[in-house]
């Protein structure tokens, strides 16, 4: 069931081996590296391209303000070359290379989940996630990279979860702006999406969302916030649904006034596919490309600028944002009168250069082993010693093939699978008994568990863009798991979803690891955890619940929404926040996961710079244990009490990762900056330092925050 030889050589050849012959299963083509070519300014951008519009016919200019989709051309805008304008082509994301205007769809490297890579809480991971998607959108003819999507999980029933960094702004931001520095460090332009409050797929194309003004700067906003502001992104894309009323696509406050003047935006707003909806409101309030094709922004917006409706300066400022953007990246080819070696352009005359098939496996292997996260491990189960091993049983829908992405616009077509079993079974190795078994025959599955020393039930889902899905997993699932975990109390269940899903069996079994969607190297990646060749240091992202009742799925009128309209009356209480404050315990927190070793917090300090809203946290972690591991500290904050609303009990803001040897104990330092002690005010319009009594806690989880202490803003 093996589907490539390059999976095989992957599996059984030293890394000089299968390293040499990579560039047998290599494609595409990639220019020279970016990183050391020095991009034009901002404003010789913008002095350029003004240039080139006011060299422009009107049809011209109504040509650029629109995709193209014909027999072959799709997901890109024409070029006009006789003002030396390219072609504008784009390929969809977040989890590798998408779907771009190739047909058939090229293969690319499928990374994990982007939800796994949320999971190690770690921002050198997300760059090299970035850097390594830039590289292959380049090699796949693309100049625009459709990540990352920052949708928060507001319920873990979303059908794209899986494509997002959870349900906290902070964490998501704190990985979105390294995703995006990646991918823009290669000269490829990002796409930040999907703006605003994409949150659901259920009637996303219809759905009006009423949310209060102070979730959304303090819950939604904020991860765009700090992509446009932090990371720069070139470019944004206005999502589906409607936000307070309006189509999100001609949502002046939000893009002409949040986005563009707020913020500073000096890249442009493409539509999300099919997300216009209008000529004249969505030209005059913010929306810069229309995609994929010109409904509106072709025949009827000439009509519109022909009338009067829409002033010729519109279209003018949005080509020049776009076409700025262009000319910083490289796409236009050098500023006139630079050298010819592109010293002052990035990415432009490309070079043949294959895609490292095996190099960047290796890179999605490690991500993915670093986004595993430990729920369960009864007696020490994990990791298997194989020295002691005689037999394993492997069993369940997921055991016979990997789950290597989610459907949808982000499926990617990978350059190589290894499946589950060749991953454990090259592991193991042959001294090893490994009975394999897809799990559709329960009884049979049953007996094999009887046999074996130890069960592994890997199951999972199949989330896709499009619809929502329940939390469940399918029945046969959830029954294979309780036979086998009956027959055999040495019973691992690896669950590849996602997002969150029920556990009704998790009493009765020993181990519990979350995989997420692996990506191409699933086999490989499980089995480092399994054998202990990776620690697990793996952090929930989002709440575990433990019943659909404990989410807004249980009010309707919340969550899909009752005609047409789904009212986000929780404001602020999203994710660990209601859960907190509402006393509910889930059934694994925010922020939780275990590892092969163990960790103590001490030596707490927290310093308030006098005068100011800021402070600095130090605490020291240790590693108790007797492996190597990494611990991610987090650090929590409780607000005073505010008269316009409290704040939830707890919030993130700040966190940090550490690599301890056994016995090894470090001090770390987080800093609190005036934003982290801030809440939106409603009434002033702005963001306001509370006054009073913080409280400051550290620990492993939303949940466990041993270390605390008071501080007092006045």
């Amino acid at each position: 069931m093996e589907t490539t030889l390059a999976a095989k050589l992957r599996l059984h050849f030293p890394e000089y081996v299968f390293l040499a012959v990579a560039a047998v299963f290599a494609v595409g083509f990639c220019a020279v590296s970016s990183a050391q070519q020095a991009r034009v300014t901002h404003a010789q951008a913008v002095e350029r391209a003004r240039q080139i519009v006011a060299k422009m016919t009107l049809d011209e200019k109504i040509t650029e303000m629109h995709g193209v989709h014909d027999a072959t051309r799709y997901r890109m805008v024409p070029g006009i070359p006789r003002l030396g304008i390219p072609d504008l082509h784009m390929t969809n994301g977040p989890a590798g290379v998408g779907p771009g205007g190739a047909s058939p769809q090229p293969p690319a490297t499928a990374m994990p989940a982007p939800i796994a890579l949320a999971a190690p809480w770690d921002p050198a991971l997300a760059r090299e996630y970035g850097k390594l998607e830039g590289e292959e959108t380049r090699s796949l003819g693309s100049q625009l990279f459709e990540v990352p999507d920052v949708k928060i999980a507001r319920v873990p029933h979303g059908g794209r979860v899986f494509e997002s960094f959870g349900e906290d702004p902070f964490l998501d931001a704190r990985i979105a702006v390294p995703a995006i520095e990646g991918v823009q460090s290669t000269g490829i332009m990002a796409n930040v999406k999907h703006y605003l409050a994409n949150n659901q797929e259920a009637d996303r194309h219809n759905v009006d969302e009423e949310i209060g003004e102070r979730a959304l700067r303090e819950i939604y906003m904020p991860t765009f916030e700090a992509a446009i502001k932090e990371a720069h992104s070139a470019s944004l894309m206005c999502a589906y649904p409607k936000a307070n009323g309006a189509f999100n696509c001609e949502n002046a406050p939000l893009l002409n006034g949040v986005l563009k003047k707020d913020w500073g935006f000096d890249g442009f707003v493409l539509s999300d596919w099919g997300a216009t909806h209008s000529t004249v409101p969505s030209a005059r309030n913010g929306l810069d490309l229309e995609m994929p094709t010109g409904i509106y922004f072709a025949d009827e917006l000439r009509k519109a600028v022909d009338t009067g409706q829409v002033p010729v300066a519109d279209l003018d400022e949005k080509l020049v944002r776009r076409f700025a953007k262009e000319i910083e990246f490289g796409d236009f080819g050098p500023q006139p009168g630079a050298p010819t070696d592109r010293s002052s352009s990035v990415g432009w005359e490309p070079k043949p250069q294959p895609i490292p098939a095996f190099e960047h496996g290796a890179i999605s292997r490690k991500i993915a082993a670093q986004g595993m996260v430990l729920l369960k491990n009864e007696g020490d189960l994990l990791p298997l010693n194989s020295q002691e091993l005689r037999s394993v049983l492997l069993v369940g829908p997921y055991a016979v093939r990997p789950n290597t992405g989610g459907g949808g616009s982000s499926h990617v077509m990978p350059l190589y699978t290894i499946t589950p079993y060749d991953g454990l079974g090259a592991a193991l190795g042959l001294q090893i008994h490994l009975t394999v078994m897809d799990g559709s025959d329960i009884d049979a599955a049953a007996a094999a568990a009887k046999r074996s020393q130890v069960a592994i039930v890997m199951v999972g889902d199949q989330d896709s863009e499009g619809r929502d899905q329940s939390l469940e997993l399918p029945s046969a699932q959830n029954n294979l798991i309780a036979a086998v975990a009956s027959a055999n109390p040495k019973t691992v269940v690896v669950v590849k979803s996602g997002s969150a899903i029920l556990m009704p069996w998790i009493a009765n079994v020993s181990a519990v690891l979350e995989a997420w969607y692996p990506g191409e190297e699933d086999g490989n990646a499980v089995a480092d955890l399994l054998l202990g060749k990776v620690n697990p240091s793996g952090k929930l992202p989002l709440t575990f619940p433990r019943s659909a009742e404990d989410t807004l799925a249980s009010n309707p009128d919340q969550y899909p929404g009752v005609n047409g309209v789904a009212h986000y009356s929780e404001g602020l209480g999203v994710g660990y926040r209601a859960y907190t404050a509402h006393h509910i315990p889930p059934l694994f927190p925010f922020g939780f996961g275990l590892s092969y070793t163990q960790f103590s917090f001490g030596g707490f300090k927290v310093s308030q710079q006098p005068g100011n809203a800021k402070a600095t946290v130090s605490f020291q972690v240790q590693n108790t244990g007797k492996v190597a591991g990494a611990e991610v500290a987090q650090l929590y904050l409780g607000f005073p009490e505010i008269a316009e609303g409290n704040e939830p009990p707890l919030q993130l803001k700040g966190f940090q990762k550490v690599m301890l040897n056994p016995g090894e104990r470090k001090t770390l330092e987080l800093k609190l900056d005036t934003r982290a002690f801030s809440y939106w005010s409603e009434k002033a319009r702005d963001w306001q330092v509370a006054k009073g009594e913080f409280e400051v806690m550290v620990g492993d989880s939303s949940a466990n925050t041993p270390l605390k202490a008071n501080l007092t803003i006045r």
